[in-house]
């Protein structure tokens, strides 16, 4: 997975494999950063109660597609690691993306800086 900032836009550029996993066609998600409400690194509440529709989860290992919660739609791509990036969004299909990144904090920080909350 691959992020990058262009102009007052954050792409998500999935890798075939993670696309496969995640069930999507769409290898790339645009987002206008007016759009990222808040981002965080905190470990993002999950409940048996959720709707995959669809994806995958194994326990433990992975989740990832569209998710269907109390919150509204979301769209996961976590393994077993714990360095979440949460975007919250306002007017986009997804209420939320939840990822797993190795170098969450950066992005978390770069994302702010680009939308001038810093």
């Amino acid at each position: 997975m691959n992020l990058s900032i262009t102009g007052n836009q954050l792409s998500i550029d999935l890798e075939w494999y993670e696309q496969l996993w995640a069930f999507t066609l769409n290898e790339t998600m645009s987002i206008p950063l007016a759009h990222i409400e808040r981002v965080t690194a905190e470990e993002p509440q999950s409940t048996w109660a959720e709707l995959r529709a669809p994806g995958t989860f194994l326990p433990g290992i992975i989740k990832a597609g569209t998710y269907y919660t109390r919150r509204g739609k979301e769209f996961w791509y976590v393994t077993k690691d714990k360095d979440y990036l949460t975007l919250e969004l306002i007017d986009e299909p997804y209420n939320r993306i939840i990822l797993t990144l190795d170098n969450n904090q950066a992005w978390i920080d770069r994302i702010n800086q680009a939308k001038g909350m810093n």
